[in-house]
């Protein structure tokens, strides 16, 4: 008969138990399919750091994303985080979530499906209210997943859950609280992050692929580059050619061009309180654009080419970019 010793038995122990998180960790991302007009277009808008009982402005890029919306006849709208502050949902019963939303984004054509990450701010609240269904049950537009993929034929969108990777949030929280519950360890979890989007980027076939992430992998706005990002995610994107990166996180707009890849960095984090005045290296030869105020993004979509527009507080177009793809023949 086998005899184990203490030693061996505690050891045993502790290797269930990391067997155990790493299994709770594993990030399977879910797929959504979003059929499209039929016409093999994809319209679509981006907002995020929004969500302040419409104050700082946030109605009026409310307003203007509504009229917008109507003339692209938009398919949904991309939240990029920062849903609600200062700190997220207390929970699914929190006045915030139809103060912030519900009552904000009234118009016609905003009442589409809104696909949304995770901030910072939100992970500063009860996280697990954000993402439960329940808040489907108060408005149906509302989807929040840590990380999850949205289908809408010529066109995947990757949504990544950022905020774990940036280790300062652990080590330096300051007077913030912060709801891990499902992320610790995090190395762990961000690690099964990478290695799914990684497997979903290598068998996506649509024609365009966009990850969408709170924190921005390139930036010249008040936080600037998220070096985690450029170290661990980045080079995942250039090597499935990814299209765009979309963020918020900074309180602006911008658009910054890869120097090493057709990759654009995209920022709409602008859906309230902006105007920081604090910007860093504005004359880098890879920045497009930049407003250091509110607004949001258009993206329109067909199976050759993709329209990226920004539009201010007062739906001013200030910036237009265009990208064209030839259609594979077949041999």
């Amino acid at each position: 008969m086998v005899k184990f010793s203490k030693n061996s038995m505690v050891l045993c122990f502790w290797l269930v138990i990391v067997f155990v998180i790493s299994c709770t960790n594993a990030v399977r991302l879910k797929k959504f399919d979003h059929p499209t007009k039929g016409d093999g277009t994809l319209n679509f808008l981006v907002l995020g750091d929004w969500g302040r009982k419409g104050t700082f402005n946030q109605s009026h890029v409310a307003h203007k994303m509504g009229r917008i919306g109507e003339e692209l006849n938009i398919d949904f709208v991309v939240s990029t985080g920062d849903n609600f502050y200062d700190n997220g949902l207390t929970g699914v019963h929190d006045p915030n979530f139809v103060e912030s939303f519900t009552n904000i984004y009234t118009a016609k054509s905003l009442q589409k499906q809104w696909y949304s990450v995770l901030g910072n701010h939100d992970y500063r609240g009860n996280v697990e209210a954000q993402l439960s269904p329940c808040l489907r049950k108060i408005d149906r537009r509302w989807l929040c997943l840590r990380s999850f993929i949205v289908n809408a034929e010529i066109a995947e969108i990757f949504m990544v859950d950022t905020t774990p990777f940036v280790q300062d949030y652990f080590t330096n929280p300051k007077d913030h609280t912060y709801d891990w519950r499902g992320v610790i360890p995090p190395h762990t979890y961000t690690a099964n992050i990478l290695k799914d989007v990684e497997k979903a980027l290598s068998e996506s076939t649509a024609r365009w692929k966009i990850v969408v992430g709170h924190h921005a992998i390139r930036s010249v706005g008040h936080h600037g580059d998220t070096q985690v990002l450029v170290d661990r995610l980045l080079p995942m994107l250039r090597a499935y050619n990814v299209d765009f990166y979309m963020n918020g996180h900074d309180h602006c707009l911008e658009h910054i061009s890869d120097t090493e890849s057709p990759i654009q960095f995209l920022t709409s984090g602008a859906g309230s309180k902006a105007w920081r005045g604090d910007v860093k290296g504005l004359n880098r030869a890879d920045v497009n654009f930049f407003h250091d105020g509110q607004g949001f993004m258009s993206v329109q979509l067909t199976p050759t080419e993709a329209k990226i527009k920004y539009y201010d507080v007062f739906g001013r177009v200030l910036h237009r970019w265009n990208r064209s793809k030839l259609l594979h023949s077949a041999i």
